[in-house]
């Protein structure tokens, strides 16, 4: 329980008081004592040295006082509620931005190929708003399931060549910043984003060089969890020709210098991440700025 500031002797005076109204003054004379001779001596002799140290004390004691406040705003975070307002706009972005804001119909993709290579991907599909239910394998759904599915977008790309078809997905979810901390911790923790049982699906539209893009054609995949907004992100990329792949490789794999497997010598790994991240960039910039058109 805090003293009450009106006992204190530092307490200043209420409004309209002057130094001792409503309370006593009082004043300190010099008592006398005596000395090793029984000889009247004044205290003042011993009391000033004590109220010089006295006096210092409380002055460190104010300064560290002081110094406790001032740390405790240093470490406040001024930006804590704009954060809190970033998060929950980003939440609702799924039915207040127009499509080609966040999955633009072009994509460039500069340096985002194998060995720096720039990139340009086409969209040539997106997919009507839906549900979670067939967007991922049965296990990463139930991995998903506690942040709640609120609103699933996705769109297909093709690379310049057509070549290699990609579908990126933002997954709109029910979460907290709490919930979707804890995820992401558990995805890095766990090595969830390693796991062949852990995969989005492709969204395959018809009369499109994606119309093949199954599940026996992943080659490559990334999913993201974001910290600053109750998005998932991801990706999941594969030939245009409908090849079935064997062994699909995380994106993160595929890219590692010195991989050699054939996700990453096609540079699906690349397609998937570097569509993924450029999605990802287009959603924080229109959460900065969301009435900004695109360009």
């Amino acid at each position: 329980m805090s003293p009450d500031p009106a006992l204190s002797w530092s307490a200043p005076p209420a409004p309209g008081e002057g130094l001792g109204a409503g309370r006593p003054v009082v004043s300190f004379g010099e008592p006398e004592g005596y000395d090793e001779r029984a000889r009247p001596r004044p205290f003042g002799v011993r009391i000033r040295p004590r109220l010089a140290v006295v006096g210092a004390c409380l002055v460190l004691g104010l300064g560290l006082i002081g110094g406790a406040v001032a740390g405790s705003w240093l470490s406040s975070k001024p930006g804590d509620s704009a954060a809190r307002s970033s998060f929950t706009t980003a939440g609702n972005l799924w039915h207040s931005v127009p499509v080609d804001q966040l999955f633009p119909p072009t994509v460039d993709g500069q340096g985002a190929g194998p060995g720096g290579a720039d990139r340009t991907w086409t969209r040539i599909a997106v997919a009507p708003d839906s549900s979670c239910r067939d967007a991922f394998d049965p296990l990463l759904r139930k991995v998903l399931a506690p942040l709640g599915c609120r609103r699933l977008l996705r769109a297909t790309y093709a690379d310049a060549t057509g070549s290699y078809v990609t579908t990126v997905g933002l997954l709109f979810t029910n979460g907290d910043a709490t919930a979707m901390q804890a995820l992401a911790t558990r995805f890095q923790n766990e090595g969830l984003r390693r796991r062949t049982d852990l995969m989005p699906r492709p969204y395959a539209a018809k009369d499109t060089l994606a119309a093949h893009f199954g599940t026996e054609q992943r080659a490559a995949w990334t999913v993201s969890v974001l910290t600053d907004a109750p998005v998932v992100t991801y990706a999941v990329s594969g030939w245009a020709d409908g090849r079935t792949v064997d062994k699909p490789q995380p994106a993160q794999d595929a890219t590692a210098s010195g991989a050699t497997t054939a996700p990453a010598q096609a540079g699906l790994g690349n397609e998937a991440q570097g569509l993924a991240d450029r999605v990802e960039r287009g959603l924080r910039k229109t959460v900065s700025s969301p009435t900004e058109q695109p360009s």
